[in-house]
């Protein structure tokens, strides 16, 4: 099927490759349905894109590239909905907010997206800890484990 995209403009993709979010995305609860796409030229990014919204598309990134020491236990609701039953079926991504210059980016470590590739499934899981920002620098060394604003 082809869609329409934010950064891509028509992209075909496969009904394999839609990931349901059935809670929707907070702020989002609308939107249930998502793919990831490539980002051309930078294997460290992707979009997760809207399958009904073209404009709705959002940045990600794995969150241990840039915190390797990013840590969290999921709660066992969310264990049970995504049928979590090893770590490969764990996919954590998230949320980057793009700023010029590039250094002053963000990363949201307070609300990862949780996906299991195996079933196509994933939520945005919000820790419920003040240890991890919505607005971590994208450059560590900036900043100390995520912590502020």
């Amino acid at each position: 099927m082809n869609i329409e995209t934010k950064y891509l403009g028509t992209v075909k993709v496969e009904k394999k490759d839609i990931l349901q979010f059935s809670n929707g995305i907070p702020g989002f609860q609308q939107e249930k349905q998502f793919v990831l796409l490539g980002l051309p030229g930078n294997p460290l990014f992707q979009i997760l894109q809207s399958i009904q919204t073209a404009d709705l598309a959002f940045i990600v990134a794995d969150p241990y590239h840039f915190y390797p020491e990013y840590s969290f236990e999921l709660d066992d609701s969310t264990v049970e909905a995504l049928q979590i039953q090893s770590r490969e079926d764990v996919v954590v991504l998230s949320i980057i907010t793009l700023k010029e210059p590039f250094m002053d980016s963000t990363i949201n470590l307070k609300a990862p997206l949780i996906i299991n590739p195996t079933i196509t499934s994933g939520r945005q899981y919000i820790l419920n800890t003040d240890h991890y920002s919505m607005k971590a620098s994208i450059a560590p060394m900036r900043n100390t484990i995520g912590k502020g604003e």
